[in-house]
């Protein structure tokens, strides 16, 4: 009995040996496995798909488990190698920055994410990538300096960074690209000396356009270390078609920002109100008569280059809307919605002309804000100048507007975005302040009540403050309110609208003070309050 039990004892001891070495190996084999599942392209391009979000959830798609990324949407690689050679992702609304594991991909020829929402710098990895040949990243919102490792790409024949947020100075490294025949940085806001060797000095000044503080023989603008006379050149500013002549001190300034800060301010509200009367009284009139209008002369006027239409097919859309397309009363007149051939969906906007003196004035407006690149911002991409109207094309926006969730509230941008012509993380807040003071007005910024007595809703707070009587802003629909909730919210306002930027607080920090003192924290797949 003892022998058999000790022959059982041992046969089991066996198989659980047996058992753990079974399971030791498995498992070795499915870290083999693991690590055999995607390659050292696959992994890159994982690091893309980490930081990157998208609307139609395309990188998504990409699995890590797949033994090469070949077949991911997006993707191409050479039919021997496996190794990835093209990236490219357009129009697909991508969010985020570009990694710089994509600087492992050495045999990447053909870079191309253009017309996304793509932000961050443009990662000096990409100069490892020496196989590239062409690089489309326009229409996103890069920040930062070009990266003078760029120069690195012998093999580029193609590059184009425009309309983006970059800046600093082009890099001389770029005119050593002997093989690059199109070159495009145009619409940024890249500073200093265009350098005059190399291939540079051959491109045009299509090349360079729309970054105001560029100069060189390329686009044909002295630079001021090459040009001692500094009295020879005018300094003066043109204001509302009048040259304005000013000692160049701040005085001066503030005085051409806060006139045209009121100035364009009143405009827009008068356009608002008057737009919506003639939407009401014209009718189906108005939409009928827009064929005949567009026919009579126009031009067509594009500030983003990347548009594949002709001025003739564009135009022929124009004439061919009626009131079946109308989808609303702009701030400015009607809004169509233009359907091209290719399934690309705009928003043209109809604007009736005052005058001359206004067309002159509002051309000129058009083309600085035909220049402004935001991700939170509507890109205007044109407009169309026909003899009795203004007809303005903006990227269509199928979710509708902020004014259908709010009481019909217009962009109201910070005073140093008068200046400036940027948009940046302080200017939202101070938009975002001004948002919380039409909620707790109950009125528009620029509410007659205010324009009565000369201010605007900011304008208006700030001489309650003044008077030690911040709450008679607060609407008297808000006395059920909790006054800490009231107060809390003013202060929050006030901080936001504060004149100096450096003292508006961060939009992390503003979501933290409504929590604590406002609100309580609600789950949300946009934030986190307790990161950055």
């Amino acid at each position: 009995t003892i022998l058999r039990l000790s022959g059982a004892m041992m046969g089991i001891c066996l198989m659980k040996r047996c058992c753990s070495r079974l399971l030791l190996i498995s498992f070795i084999c499915s870290l083999t496995n693991l690590n055999e599942a995607i390659s050292p392209d696959g992994e890159a391009l994982m690091s893309f798909r980490s930081v990157v979000s998208s609307a139609d959830g395309v990188v998504g798609r990409w699995r890590p488990e797949d033994p090469d990324p070949c077949n991911w949407k997006g993707v191409t690689c050479d039919a021997k190698t496996k190794r990835v050679i093209a990236l490219s992702l357009t129009h697909h609304k991508l969010i985020g920055p570009l990694p710089p594991e994509l600087g492992k991909l050495d045999q990447l020829r053909l870079l191309m994410l253009h017309n996304n929402n793509l932000y961050g710098s443009i990662p000096t990895a990409l100069g490892n990538c020496t196989s590239l040949e062409e690089i489309y990243l326009q229409n996103n919102f890069f920040t930062g300096p070009i990266p003078s490792e760029m120069g690195n790409l012998s093999m580029l024949k193609n590059l184009d960074i425009s309309n983006n947020d970059l800046t600093g100075a082009i890099p001389v490294s770029l005119g050593q690209l002997e093989k690059l025949t199109n070159f495009n940085v145009s619409n940024n806001f890249l500073v200093g000396k265009i350098p005059s060797d190399g291939l540079l000095a051959q491109f045009s000044r299509d090349s360079f356009i729309g970054n105001s503080k560029l100069c060189g023989k390329q686009i044909d603008m002295e630079c001021p270390d090459e040009n001692s006379s500094t009295g020879s050149r005018s300094t003066g500013v043109y204001f509302f078609g009048l040259p304005y002549i000013g000692q160049g001190g701040k005085t001066g300034k503030l005085l051409i920002s806060a006139s045209a800060t009121v100035g364009g301010l009143l405009l827009v509200a008068l356009m608002c109100f008057w737009g919506c009367f003639l939407y009401k009284k014209l009718g189906r009139d108005e939409s009928k008569r827009l064929a005949i209008e567009v026919g009579g002369g126009a031009s067509i006027v594009m500030f983003h280059g990347d548009l594949p239409y002709a001025s003739k097919d564009i135009i022929k859309k124009l004439e061919a809307l009626n009131e079946e397309h109308i989808i609303g009363c702009g701030g400015f007149g009607t809004v169509y919605k233009l359907d091209m051939d290719d399934g690309n969906v705009f928003a043209l906007k109809r604007i009736v002309k005052l005058n001359g003196g206004f067309d002159r004035f509002f051309e000129r407006e058009l083309e600085i804000l035909g220049s402004i690149k935001h991700r939170y911002l509507v890109n205007l991409r044109g407009y169309c100048n026909s003899p009795t109207s203004k007809l303005l094309l903006y990227d269509y926006l199928s979710g509708g507007s902020l004014d259908q969730a709010l009481h019909g509230t217009f962009g109201y941008l910070a005073p140093e975005y008068m200046q400036s012509g940027r948009a940046t993380e302080k200017t939202d807040v101070y938009s975002f302040g001004v948002l919380i003071l039409e909620v707790l007005s109950g009125k528009l910024p620029t509410d007659t009540s205010y324009i009565e007595k000369g201010y605007n809703v900011v304008g208006w707070l700030n001489f309650l403050i003044s008077e030690n009587r911040p709450r008679e802003i607060v609407d008297r629909s808000c006395e059920g309110v909790e006054t800490e909730s009231l107060d809390a919210l003013l202060s929050i306002a006030t901080k936001c609208v504060s004149s100096s930027p450096d003292e508006r607080p961060t939009m992390h920090r503003v979501v933290q003070l409504l929590e604590s003192q406002v609100m309580s924290p609600c789950p949300s797949d946009f934030y986190d309050s307790s990161s950055d």
